[in-house]
């Protein structure tokens, strides 16, 4: 079924020490917006946090939503990290994931504007 293809994409064993360094080194904005993300505190959907999905791993995921959040500072700003960044929104667009990308900057001074827009980008009320 559909669901058991996206499982073999989702959180290969491979990356599963990347995803917890990742985990473990978060940052200040990825902090905070797991803090209102988890525990299905916003209407009920569950997110994990540093999820693989075939060969990258995303910020945040919403399985339900199918929708990923990135959150980026600076670092993406250099031409071959958009390249990346770019070739990793098409993948994940292929296996029909939306991702939605703020500014660290955002999440920290507009949490509750962050929180608004990922609410807005849910498919099912």
């Amino acid at each position: 079924g559909e669901e058991s293809r996206e499982e073999r994409y989702a959180n290969i064993p491979e990356l599963k020490e990347l995803r917890r360094d990742l985990r473990n080194k978060s940052t200040i904005a990825e902090a905070k917006l797991w803090s209102a993300l988890k525990g299905k505190q916003i209407q009920g959907r569950k997110f994990r946090r540093q999820h693989s999905i075939g060969r990258y791993v995303v910020d945040f995921y919403c399985p339900s939503e199918k929708l990923a959040i990135e959150l980026d500072g600076s670092v993406h700003d250099n031409p071959a990290r958009r390249e990346y960044d770019a070739e990793r929104q098409r993948s994940l667009e292929s296996r029909g994931i939306r991702v939605l990308g703020f500014r660290n900057r955002a999440v920290v001074q507009t949490l509750e504007m962050v929180v608004e827009t990922i609410v807005g980008n849910f498919l099912k009320p």
